[in-house]
């Protein structure tokens, strides 16, 4: 099997345990995702199959969105209200002073990595190290939060809107508003609703995938790998275009600069092309070889 399959992640399972599951459904051993999810968050993950396991890399650069609830008045090792109690402090804060602070939260920004993370520092996981109980120095990293809503309240928590860019850690940034309130906060659940132009609303639980792969039905709900270039417009090629594409040529074209889906003569989907001063380049392909 070939595609796109958006998976709504449930509690416990790791973004890991999700490929190795769909791998045995699928029946085929490439399968990738964009977008790790931690084990306690839910959501859209955004699973690739056979070919379309090239086009990883285009989903992940995609800015994406999460529903997140706020806990003041928690510090935590984790940064998540599922680790190890630092410190508690009374969190008397109105609706007025967190809209307040999350003015400052939004648009460019610098972010530290928190230390119980998957992202490698001279070689080494971070979450590895933390869990022996050390640290490494980490440089923060450029993000950008696109918009930042407060939503309501739930009990004690705050509910948060969230839509951010690539290599944010929403847990880190409920972290710093904590701190920034000066009573601390942790994250106490996430939902990711939105990733590489998809929705959570179009994916399917694990349970579910399972009852149409014993029905032989799943292929059918396989979104080809097209879908995700679809704000990229459309072009399709002559047979001796085609032909040198095929071996990686580039080929004159009238077409404007800018991005390309490609398609044969016959419809199927090519390539990514970036058209460049009347030539077109191959930006990554998905033809069978």
């Amino acid at each position: 099997m070939n595609g796109i399959l958006l998976v709504d992640k449930e509690q416990g399972w790791t973004s890991s345990d999700v490929v190795v599951k769909l791998k045995g459904v699928l029946r085929q051993r490439r399968v990738g995702h964009a977008g790790t999810l931690d084990p306690m968050a839910t959501g859209l993950l955004v699973v690739f199959a056979g070919r379309a396991t090239r086009a990883v890399e285009f989903a992940e650069r995609d800015s994406k969105r999460y529903l997140a609830s706020l806990r003041l008045g928690l510090v935590t090792d984790t940064q998540d209200i599922w680790g190890t109690v630092l410190d508690r402090r009374p969190a008397d804060v109105d609706r007025e002073a967190l809209e307040a602070v999350l003015a400052r939260f939004r648009g460019e920004q610098e972010q530290l990595p928190p230390m119980y993370s998957a992202l490698k520092v001279g070689g080494k996981k971070l979450c590895d190290v933390a869990r022996r109980g050390g640290e490494l120095e980490r440089k923060p990293r450029r993000i950008t939060v696109h918009a930042l809503e407060l939503l309501g309240r739930d009990g004690e928590d705050w509910l948060l809107d969230i839509r951010c860019s690539k290599g944010t850690y929403v847990r880190t940034l409920c972290h710093d508003i904590g701190a920034a309130l000066g009573c601390g906060g942790c994250m106490s659940a996430l939902r990711r609703v939105e990733a590489g132009g998809f929705s959570v609303e179009d994916a399917l639980k694990i349970g579910e995938i399972q009852a149409l792969a014993d029905a032989g039905e799943l292929e059918d709900r396989l979104l080809p790998v097209d879908s995700l270039f679809a704000d990229r417009p459309a072009c399709r090629v002559t047979p001796e275009e085609e032909r040198k594409l095929r071996c990686g040529s580039v080929f004159p074209t009238s077409l404007p600069d800018g991005e390309y889906r490609v398609y044969g003569e016959n419809g199927s989907f090519l390539m990514l092309g970036r058209c460049e001063r009347g030539g077109m380049h191959t930006v990554k392909s998905f033809f069978e070889v």
